[in-house]
């Protein structure tokens, strides 16, 4: 068994003063030091933040690898450097391609998703292709298709996101039919031209999210909300890239007010993630990195290389947001919003957890109750 002592815990309110953090795979108990089992391995936090483990539900990439590259490889390399953004669980996430690379991506993830050894593999972020050409910004919409069940059905296990547009042909059935037979699927509006009204009507069919509010989609107008004012007007979740090219700072704040427990914040991180600039790939097209943007050839932001725990400390650092509430966004609401017993410091929920400092910078990640990473 493991305890974490001399730590600042976020997000705990069963926690009090003199308990220290007791572990194993999962978590045990909060009790003093002085009660700690003999024997016990002490991880000695310095004064430093401990929350759980951060959770990401919606990432193509890190580290030059990419969730379409179908290899455990990319698999592994992936779950290996979410480690130093704090990241200990993720929804590796699929691009608009071809039947054939989206079936490969998620046989791949089938058959692999418990070989990682890093940041855990939850399931599948299915974006696209079932989308609006339109809006398809990065994805590309020669292989954009109307709703397809027979795609995912050998998978629905896996999948536990799709992301697609419910104002194309057949999306209310498929909609309906997935909320219906497969509930633990988050179904979630983006890449999407509905109105407000038809936002607002397939809520009531299935949709629960909002994928990367504000991208993607059309813009709010005050004549015509769109997507972004049905999910300012309703308790739907949503979720935002927080790298302050995606997304202006103002605009981060108005939807944390607006949204508040509702929010999740996510990376869309591509290949180039935890890289150098340079010229990348991303769902087969080229991909340029410069600074913390990254754009297709005619400009098209194309995902980010953004870090789950640097969107937490531009988030403190650019809204009112505090502390509690960016870990909150990270944590327990991806945690609630899949449904597990994650992203809790909570007795009988799995030991994923993180250190780091003020700003942000990862220290330590823990995994089901192994260290993974510590910062040099």
């Amino acid at each position: 068994m493991k305890a974490i002592i001399n730590a600042h815990y976020i997000g705990v309110l069963e926690h009090k003063e003199d308990e220290v953090l007791l572990f194993d795979t999962q978590i045990i108990s909060w009790c003093k030091e002085s009660e700690l089992p003999i024997n016990t391995l002490l991880i000695d936090a310095k004064g430093a933040y401990v929350s759980a483990g951060f959770i990401e539900l919606h990432i193509h990439g890190s580290a030059n690898a990419d969730v379409m590259d179908a290899t455990l490889e990319a698999l592994q390399t992936i779950s290996s450097s979410l480690l130093q953004t704090g990241t200990t669980s993720f929804l590796p996430t699929t691009m608009t391609m071809s039947n054939v690379s989206i079936t490969k991506a998620l046989q791949n993830i089938k058959l692999h998703k418990k070989s990682v050894s890093g940041a855990k593999i939850l399931g599948v972020h299915l974006e696209g292709p079932f989308i609006n050409t339109l809006k398809h910004g990065a994805q590309d919409k020669a292989y954009i298709q109307l709703p397809n069940k027979a795609l995912i059905e050998d998978f629905m296990h896996e999948v536990k996101m799709i992301t697609l547009a419910p104002e194309i042909e057949g999306a209310k059935a498929f909609i309906e039919y997935l909320a219906k037979n497969h509930s633990h699927i988050v179904l979630s509006i983006g890449h999407s031209d509905a109105s407000y009204d038809k936002s607002m009507e397939s809520f009531s069919w299935g949709i629960s999210h909002a994928t990367h509010l504000f991208n993607a989609m059309n813009t709010y107008h005050h004549r015509e909300p769109g997507i972004v004012g049905a999910v300012f007007d309703s308790d739907i979740t949503c979720d935002v890239i927080a790298d302050l090219v995606h997304t202006h700072p103002s605009t981060l704040g108005l939807v944390q007010s607006m949204k508040k427990e509702k929010l999740i914040l996510i990376t869309d991180a591509m290949r180039a993630g935890c890289m150098k600039c340079g010229s990348y790939d991303l769902g087969g097209r080229e991909v340029y990195v410069e600074g913390a943007k990254a754009t297709l050839l005619d400009g098209t932001l194309a995902g980010s290389v953004l870090k789950l725990n640097d969107a937490l400390k531009n988030m403190v650092q650019h809204t009112d947001m505090t502390r509690e509430e960016a870990v909150y966004a990270v944590t327990k609401a991806p945690a609630q919003k899949l449904g597990l017993k994650k992203g809790q410091l909570k007795v009988g929920y799995d030991a994923d957890i993180v250190i780091f400092d003020e700003d942000f910078s990862i220290i330590s990640t823990i995994v089901a109750g192994e260290v993974k990473y510590r910062a040099s």
